[in-house]
């Protein structure tokens, strides 16, 4: 069975259009770097097509709580998503039970809004005009991003055998309801994490599209790098596919 995870229109022209194709991403991203770095086994995914490019999505399992889980967590995040309160996600892996606030790899996702609509941003750089993007431009760097999450999370060194999942969400203060909370989340007692060694910050990659910009950042040990084949380490853009990872240690947000 041939089946699509995200299915890109031919044009993107309305907010609810662009919101479903950026849900379905980050359900693509989210999917793709659970099941890479051996997070849950494998019947907790099913396998789907981005184009011509094979991907697995995470399911709910019910020999697997943990999927169950960040399936529902994902849920919490689209309804603050469509609510234009979410500001980013932070998913992290950490690897003693008692201690989620110190980490030994995370995953940011940031959000911005326009007038249009929900910007996923990681990246005030490199500002486009929204009315320049086409869908054209939106699939293409969607397939790029998934293959280059693909390329570094096999690349990495393996995580430790036991590591447990938090997920963290950051709000806009100013127009989030004070007691707003998703469904599967509860108010955070910390916002700080502390980092198990030494931190190596990367940019994965971006999708625009006319109401959306999309970024990925990965921050991993820099052991799990030595590993890692340079050529995919380049500073810049490249034209070749799957080589641009940046190293990003000077983001004011972080």
């Amino acid at each position: 069975n041939f089946q699509s995870a995200v299915v890109f229109p031919n044009k993107i022209s309305t907010e609810q259009q662009s919101l479903m194709l950026v849900k379905r991403l980050l359900a693509v991203a989210v999917s793709c770097i659970t099941y890479l770095r051996g997070i849950f086994p494998e019947s907790a995914y099913g396998t789907r097509y981005m184009d011509d490019v094979c991907v697995k999505i995470l399911r709910e399992d019910k020999n697997c709580p943990g999927s169950t889980q960040l399936v529902k967590w994902m849920l919490g995040c689209y309804d603050a998503l469509q609510k234009k309160y979410l500001r980013m996600i932070v998913l992290a892996v950490y690897t003693h039970p008692e201690d989620p606030q110190t980490i030994t790899e995370c995953y940011h996702f940031k959000f911005k809004y326009t007038h249009n609509g929900p910007l996923l941003d990681f990246s005030s750089n490199n500002r486009r005009n929204d009315s320049t993007i086409t869908c054209a431009d939106t699939k293409k760097a969607s397939i790029l991003l998934i293959r280059k999450i693909y390329v570094l999370m096999q690349n990495l060194s393996p995580l430790p055998n036991d590591v447990c999942l938090t997920m963290k969400l950051f709000y806009y203060d100013e127009v989030t309801p004070s007691d707003y909370q998703p469904p599967g989340f509860k108010e955070g007692e910390c916002e700080g994490m502390i980092f198990e060694g030494e931190p190596m910050y990367l940019n994965v990659g971006e999708v625009p599209t006319p109401f959306h910009m999309l970024k990925v950042k990965v921050t991993t040990e820099k052991q799990r790098m030595e590993n890692v084949d340079k050529s995919i380490l380049k500073h810049g853009e490249t034209n070749v596919p799957l080589q641009v990872l940046r190293v990003d240690r000077d983001d004011p947000e972080e």
